[in-house]
C-alpha cells in the first residue's frame, strides 16, 4: 500500500511516498480502507520537532532522535472496513467507520488496523468521509479538557485560539455545556466562532485579550501564546487554566504555589478515551457538534498541506482526501 514517511525531522519537503506492507487485522482488530485523513498541528509539529518550550530534549529519547519513531504520521481516519480479525463481532466488511489512533499515529496509509475495541466508531450517515475523518483530533482533544476543568452551566471560559481545530470544538461543546464563550481568534475568524456559539469574540491584532483581570472561570490555551503568569490574573479565584499547547515552564506551573487563591493550572498531552470517538458521533448525530474544514488536498498533495498548517493560520482542520471515488 501506499502511504507518506517522514525519515527525518525538517520542512514538508522530507515527506516521502514509499510503497509498505499492507497490515493484516490480529484477531481483535478490524482493518479500514482510508477514504480521509487530516493534517493537525500535532502531524506538522512532530514532522518539525517543533516540541513546546523545554520538552526537546526530554521528547526525543521517546519520539525519536533523528526523525519520528513512528514515521508515518496522521491521527486520524475515516473509512470502510474490508477486512475484520476472527474474533471481531461488532463491525464487518463494508462498515463506514470514523477512528482515532491518536498518538500512535499511522494513518497518513491507504490502510489502517484498528482493535474493535479502540477508538473507533461508526460513521453518522450525515457525515462525508471528509468531515468524520477531521472530527476527532479537536474533538477528544476538547472532551477530555472540559471535563478535567469541569466546565458547567454559567461559566465564563475563554478560548484562545477559538478557530482551530482544538478551538473550534472547545467553543461548541463548552456553550453545548451551558458555559459563556468568549473567543480569541483574528479578525477574519471572528463569524466563523460567532457562529459556533461564542457569545464575545476578541480579536487580538487590535485589543489584549489579557486586560480584564478576574473575567473568567477557566482559560483554555491552544496556541502557546499565553503562559501561566499571564493567564493567573484573568481567573477568578478558584479558576482554572488549561494551558494545551503547554511548555516545561506551564507543566512546572502545575504544581502549585501560595497565594492563588485555589486557582489551579493544568497542562500536558490529553488522555485518549477510545470511548470519546463514539461520544462525538453522538453529539453530531444531535447538531451539538460540527466539524470545521478548512480545506481538503489530495493525498498526492499532502506535503503543501504540511505547508499550509504550517503557517499557522488554518481554520478548524486541514484533510486528505485519500480515495477520492467515495466521498460521501
Amino acid at each position: 500500500m501506499r502511504a507518506v514517511v517522514c525519515p527525518r525531522y525538517g520542512g514538508p519537503e522530507v515527506l516521502e511516498f514509499r510503497n509498505v506492507p499492507m497490515p493484516h487485522p490480529a484477531a481483535d482488530e478490524v482493518r479500514v480502507r482510508v477514504i480521509a485523513t487530516s493534517v493537525t498541528s500535532g502531524d506538522s509539529r512532530m514532522r518539525a520537532a517543533r516540541f513546546p518550550t523545554g520538552l526537546g530534549l526530554i521528547a526525543r529519547p521517546f519520539l525519536g532522535f533523528r526523525g519520528p519513531r513512528q514515521p508515518i504520521l496522521g491521527t486520524e481516519i475515516a473509512g470502510i472496513v474490508d477486512a475484520v480479525g476472527v474474533d471481531v463481532t461488532r463491525y464487518r466488511p463494508g462498515d463506514a467507520v470514523m477512528a482515532f489512533p491518536g498518538g500512535k499515529m499511522g494513518c497518513h496509509a491507504e490502510y489502517r488496523c484498528v482493535a474493535e475495541t479502540g477508538a473507533m466508531a461508526r460513521k453518522p450517515d450525515s457525515l462525508s468521509f471528509v468531515d468524520a475523518a477531521t472530527l476527532c483530533f479537536g474533538g477528544s482533544t476538547a472532551l477530555h479538557f472540559l471535563d478535567v476543568a469541569a466546565v458547567s452551566a454559567g461559566d465564563r471560559v475563554l478560548v484562545v485560539g477559538a478557530s482551530g481545530a482544538v478551538g473550534s470544538a472547545l467553543v461548541q461543546l463548552a456553550r453545548h455545556r451551558g458555559a459563556v464563550v468568549t473567543a480569541v481568534c483574528s479578525g477574519r475568524n471572528a463569524d466563523l466562532v460567532r457562529g459556533l456559539g461564542a457569545g464575545a469574540v476578541i480579536d487580538h491584532s487590535t485589543t489584549d485579550f489579557r486586560g480584564q483581570p478576574g473575567a473568567y472561570d477557566v482559560i483554555f490555551e491552544t496556541t502557546g501564546s499565553m503562559v501561566t503568569r499571564q493567564a493567573l490574573p484573568l481567573l477568578r479565584p478558584r479558576g482554572c487554566f488549561v494551558a494545551i499547547a503547554a511548555g516545561l515552564p506551564d507543566m512546572l506551573a502545575t504544581i502549585g504555589a501560595p497565594g492563588r487563591q485555589g486557582r489551579r493550572v493544568v497542562a500536558g498531552p490529553a488522555t485518549e478515551r477510545p470511548e470519546h470517538v463514539g461520544q462525538l458521533a453522538t453529539l453530531v448525530e444531535s447538531g451539538v457538534l460540527r466539524p470545521v474544514v478548512d480545506c481538503t488536498y489530495a493525498f498526492d498533495d499532502i506535503a503543501a498541506a504540511h505547508a499550509y498548517v504550517d503557517t499557522g493560520r488554518k481554520r478548524g482542520s486541514v484533510a486528505i482526501l485519500i480515495d477520492p471515488t467515495a466521498q460521501s
